[in-house]
């Protein structure tokens, strides 16, 4: 199915400039240096002083809508913000915390009705609520339509059963919002059919978790979760039973642009360290910096941030004006993605052996900024995207 629905126009807070966010925003995250986020990642510990400074200032509400407690500002606004976190030197570690309540809770605000609203968004705002999601099956990445956890009809409740994987802050979350079979697809049907969304709880221990070790954004764990003969109420129902694909695919493009931004700003992290170093380290009698060989890769580098920012920047106003974005969305999510790792890898390269030394940090940034080629989706599935839904070419696969 096409991702290239409009979504509903946003408003934005016209009394706070984008200039006046990111500033705002930077000087919550420059309090956490290099230092604090080398140590929560190497200790797989939450950041939680990070994300309680951030609900403190205000910032986690910044786009549920005012209705329910938030600012109700844009995805624009996220972006920046989220950009601004990645940039301070907190990467996918600080950023992994907030996007999932930014467009995971967007599918409740737009398709969960009022009652499910107030039960859940003032707290995410205020960062009292945490919330996980929770799609992904070990058979069910990108084809969403293999999914098989099964949520069973019995009286007024679901008995759910199955798996998920690569669940994002599961154990630090208190909701899950997650896709699950209510039916299975009928024959000359989409396989995407029959699948609904519901908002769990995670607090009762039905839900076993497992850590998953990982390469990196380690401060921000991934599980497993198994849910045998797990009951939920009948209203943790989120819409219509049945269209929950439906719901999903309105926050792939959020999601998608959001981390775009994440992106850019790990990769300006990233350029801004080797800038500094190829200046400072002399070698033969000048700095670094002054050979060709360090200075164009950088300078490459720093080109193709800036493109990459007018296509996330783009997709971003696209989304808020309420206009289709999917191709938008996409392109901004491969190019961030891939000049975020081209300017993490000359990071590494400038620096030599210290390159891949934790206390120079680039080693942290070349590690999240390569999760960004796979997650949310890879850069593989966008070209398939692209190539049949903008060029109308024959489905590959």
């Amino acid at each position: 199915m096409s991702q290239d629905t409009a979504p509903e126009a946003t408003t934005t807070d016209d009394a706070l400039t984008d200039d006046e966010l990111r500033t705002a925003v930077r000087e919550v995250a420059e309090r956490f240096d290099d230092a604090y986020w080398a140590e929560v990642d190497q200790e797989t510990r939450f950041p939680w002083e990070f994300y309680k400074a951030f609900a403190e200032a205000g910032w986690l509400g910044i786009a549920i809508p005012r209705e329910y407690g938030g600012a109700g500002m844009g995805i624009s606004a996220a972006s920046s913000m989220m950009y601004e976190i990645a940039a301070s030197g907190a990467g996918m570690n600080g950023c992994s915390p907030f996007h999932l309540t930014i467009f995971g809770l967007n599918l409740v605000a737009r398709h969960g009705g009022d009652r499910l609203c107030r039960e859940l968004l003032p707290d995410a705002a205020t960062g009292d609520l945490h919330v996980c999601f929770a799609i992904t099956e070990p058979d069910a990445g990108s084809d969403t339509g293999r999914i098989r956890t099964f949520a069973r009809r019995d009286g007024s409740d679901y008995v759910i059963n199955g798996r998920k994987v690569w669940i994002t802050k599961a154990a630090q979350s208190q909701k899950a919002v997650l896709l699950a079979r209510t039916s299975e697809p009928r024959e000359g049907r989409r396989r995407t059919d029959g699948l609904s969304m519901f908002v769990v709880d995670l607090t009762g221990g039905e839900v076993e978790m497992r850590a998953i070790p990982k390469m990196g954004r380690n401060a921000v764990s991934s599980y497993e979760l198994f849910m045998d003969d797990f009951r939920v109420p009948g209203s943790a129902l989120v819409g219509e039973e049945g269209r929950g694909f439906t719901y999903l695919l309105d926050g792939i493009n959020p999601e998608r642009i959001l981390l775009a931004h994440e992106s850019l700003g790990i990769g300006r992290a990233a350029l801004r360290r080797a800038v500094r170093y190829a200046g400072e380290r002399v070698v033969f009698g000048r700095p670094i910096g002054q050979n060709q060989g360090i200075a164009f890769p950088l300078a490459e580098a720093s080109m193709r941030l800036d493109a990459a920012e007018l296509a996330a920047r783009h997709a971003a106003a696209r989304y808020d004006a309420g206009e289709p974005c999917g191709k938008e969305a996409n392109t901004a999510k491969y190019l961030c993605a891939d000049a975020a790792f081209a300017a993490a890898d000359a990071a590494v390269q400038t620096h030599g052996g210290f390159g891949y030394a934790r206390e120079y940090h680039v080693e942290r940034y070349f590690r999240e900024s390569r999760l960004m080629r796979i997650a949310p989706v890879s850069q593989e599935m966008v070209l398939n995207y692209i190539s049949e839904h903008v060029l109308g070419l024959p489905k590959s696969y």
